[in-house]
Formats: C-alpha cells, sequence, structure tokens
C-alpha cells in the first residue's frame, strides 16, 4: 500500500462505496467545542424567561423606534432596591443564614401544612412592609432550604405558587406594598382612609383564599433531614439587615437610589465581596426588558385607542385583563389617564397581577427562581400556577364588582 492509499481521506473513502451503501457517521465534535454547546445550552435554557422578555421587547421597538423617550421607561428606585436586595440576600446565604432559619422553622412547626403555613404568610405580611417583589426575592430562597431542608421538593411547585399569589395579594392592602398602589395613591390623592376601606375586602377574601388553599397540603410530620446550620454571627446579621431595610427605602424615596445603592454597595464590598457573585443578574435583565416592552407598547397609538374605548364599559375587566399583557404597573400608569374610576382601578391593578406569568414582576421573580431549583420540572410548576392564579382571580373579580356597589 502506499502512502497516497494510507493518507486517503473519509470523503474519498465514501465516495468509492458501492451506490445506496450508508456513508461513514459524521466525526464527534471535538470534546472541547461539545462542552462549550453544552454550556451555551445550559445558559440558554436557565435564562429562558429572560430572553422571552428580551424577545418580546425587541418586537416592540420596530413599533416604537428607540428614541429619548426610552430613558423614561426605566424605574431606577425599583431596579436599585432589587439589585441592592439581591446582593444582602445574597450575603445572608454566604453566612447560611436560610439554612439556619430553615431548620428553626422545620423544628417549631413539625409538620408540612403548618410549615406551609409560616412561609406563604410570612411573605403575605412581609410584601406590606416591603413590596411583593422585595418580599419573594427575600422568601423564596427561605422556602427552598425549608423544603430542603425536610426532603419535600415535591411541594416545591406548590410552595413557590402559594408565596407568589401571597405577594401580589398581602400588599394591596397598605399604600407602599405594591408599586401601583404607591402611584395611584398619589396620582389620585387617595386618603389613606379611603384607601383602606377600598381594599379591606378584596384583601380578606384574598387572606380566606390562601388560607383555605393552604389546608389542601397533609398536616405529614416533618423534621429535619439535614444537619443544622451552625448560628450566623449575630452582628453580622444585625448589619445585614439594617441594609436589607436601606434597600427597601429606596423604592420608597426615603433618600435619592445612588445614595443608598452607594452604602449597600461599599459595606458588602468591605463585609461580603463575594456575595456580588452570586446576583442573579439575568433578573436585573429581564426586568429592563420588560420595562421596554411595556413602555413600548403603551406608546402604540392602536393599544391606547383600544384602551381608551374600551376602558368606559368597565374599568375593573378591563384594568384586570391589561395586567396580564403588560404587567400590573405599566397598566396602572396607562389606564389611570383614561379614566376617573380610582377605586375599581385600584382593585384591578392588585388582583390583576394574578393570570398569566407577565401579569406582575413578582411572577416572573418567582417563575426564574423555580426554574433555576427544579430544572425540569417548569411545565408542571406552569399548570399549578395556571390553575391558582386564574380561580383566584375569578373570585376576586366577583368580589371588586360586589366592592363597587358598596364604594361607588
Amino acid at each position: 500500500m502506499n502512502l497516497q492509499e494510507e493518507t486517503q481521506t473519509p470523503a474519498a473513502d465514501d465516495a468509492a462505496l458501492p451506490e445506496g451503501a450508508p456513508a461513514s457517521p459524521a466525526p464527534p465534535l471535538p470534546p472541547a467545542r461539545a462542552s462549550a454547546a453544552a454550556r451555551i445550552l445550559a445558559l440558554l435554557k436557565s435564562h429562558v424567561v429572560l430572553l422571552v422578555a428580551a424577545v418580546a421587547a425587541a418586537v416592540t421597538c420596530f413599533f416604537v423606534p428607540p428614541d429619548a423617550g426610552y430613558a423614561d421607561y426605566f424605574d431606577l428606585d425599583t431596579l436599585s432596591c432589587l439589585f441592592c436586595t439581591l446582593a444582602v440576600v445574597s450575603a445572608l446565604k454566604e453566612r447560611h443564614f436560610f439554612e439556619w432559619l430553615s431548620g428553626k422553622i422545620v423544628t417549631a412547626f413539625g409538620n408540612m401544612r403548618r410549615v406551609t403555613f409560616a412561609l406563604v404568610f410570612v411573605t403575605y405580611f412581609g410584601s406590606m412592609i416591603m413590596a411583593n417583589d422585595m418580599a419573594l426575592v427575600t422568601f423564596l430562597p427561605l422556602g427552598y432550604y425549608v423544603l430542603t431542608s425536610c426532603n419535600r421538593p415535591r411541594h416545591m411547585a406548590f410552595v413557590f405558587v402559594m408565596q407568589n399569589v401571597a405577594a401580589n395579594l398581602g400588599g394591596m392592602l397598605t399604600p407602599f406594598g405594591n408599586p401601583q398602589n404607591l402611584y395611584l395613591y398619589s396620582y389620585y390623592s387617595i386618603g389613606a382612609g379611603e384607601f383602606f376601606a377600598v381594599m379591606a375586602l378584596p384583601f380578606a377574601v384574598a387572606f380566606v383564599l390562601i388560607a383555605g388553599t393552604c389546608f389542601f397540603i397533609r398536616p405529614e410530620p416533618v423534621k429535619l433531614e439535614t444537619p443544622p446550620a451552625k448560628a450566623p454571627a449575630l452582628w453580622r446579621m444585625i448589619v445585614y439587615f439594617v441594609l436589607f431595610a436601606l434597600s427597601v427605602m429606596i423604592v420608597f424615596r426615603v433618600f435619592v437610589w445612588y445614595i443608598g445603592t452607594a452604602v449597600v454597595v461599599i459595606s458588602l464590598l468591605v463585609l461580603e465581596p463575594r456575595c456580588f457573585l452570586l446576583v442573579d443578574y439575568g433578573l436585573l435583565l429581564t426586568f429592563c426588558a420588560f420595562f421596554i416592552f411595556s413602555g413600548n407598547l403603551a406608546r402604540i397609538p392602536a393599544v391606547r385607542t383600544f384602551l381608551s374605548a374600551l376602558i368606559g364599559a368597565s374599568t375593573l375587566l378591563v384594568g384586570t385583563a391589561s395586567c396580564q399583557i403588560i404587567s400590573n404597573v405599566p397598566s396602572a400608569v396607562l389606564l389611570s389617564r383614561f379614566t376617573s374610576d380610582y377605586r375599581s382601578l385600584l382593585v384591578a391593578v392588585n388582583i390583576g397581577g394574578l393570570g398569566t406569568p407577565v401579569a406582575s414582576l413578582a411572577s416572573l421573580i418567582t417563575l426564574g427562581e423555580f426554574r433555576r431549583r427544579r430544572p425540569g420540572h417548569t411545565g408542571k410548576y406552569l399548570a399549578l400556577f395556571s390553575l391558582i392564579n386564574f380561580s383566584f382571580l375569578a373570585v376576586l373579580i366577583g368580589t371588586g364588582f360586589l366592592n363597587a356597589l358598596l364604594f361607588p
């Protein structure tokens, strides 16, 4: 055999095969390229919500070309608050605070039903103080660690969905519980007493719905199945909770966003610099993409004309439906220009946070967190999410009409 025969290429071999014979299989990718492709695919799967938000934002850019008005889309107070909160929560994770607290919860409550009540209602009442988005950023990791510590991951979809519902509905009672409340409270100059009176009935019905749904969890005994975590240093936890309070104050404009951000960032750079590596920057980018999407949608003349024609028929129904497409905060800003029925609009943009995953930014936070914690189970989560959200929404729409009769 000569050298030419020894060095014959695979293509030449295939050409020499009889007609109809199968060709040689393509050579596999080199290990380095295969590994890179796998990493890219895994990255895309883990950020599917960001990708959807980015594509939606890009589509709307064809209808509203980028201009100076885009700068008004971004709520820097919310973005700064979210970044600082994520950083502080990451610092608490670095010190294993949530593992330690989850052990205390499992030990104190003893069965799965009581544990579920504790996780859901700490989110419910927490959202009244720190707003729904920040409540979820704080308490979803706690839910994960509690369920992991007692080996109950199968309950994670239910607990996460109920925490999400609790965050969206718990904040409705107070003017600062949800961002849209702050806006409407100021825009219509609503009195504090009137605000509480209008939201009292939907809040009470939401409480009953959430409590009743949590009773579906069987009261099976639970116990710690992981070694209890060591209690973190008290002084460090005090500092981190002070920083967390500063982070939440940004969204309430207690001080300018860049001052609060600077204090939090500098403090964590000194005390816990590694926490910035754990921040979910994909979530921040998702918020940015969603701001562009909703901002552009509100500027499309056909959308504005359509909503203007509908709002007179039923502020409650139009407001709730609008939330399903462009989220509750943009809906509050957009629809406030077309109606003086602020009572129905206030109820609509609070209960309208239920429904689709884009009805509230809080729901996007929960979806992203669940996908990260339980990859491969997103379909089950979305099915349960839709069942509970739309069931609650139907009941609360009926409550909203009853509320309109009480407060015409």
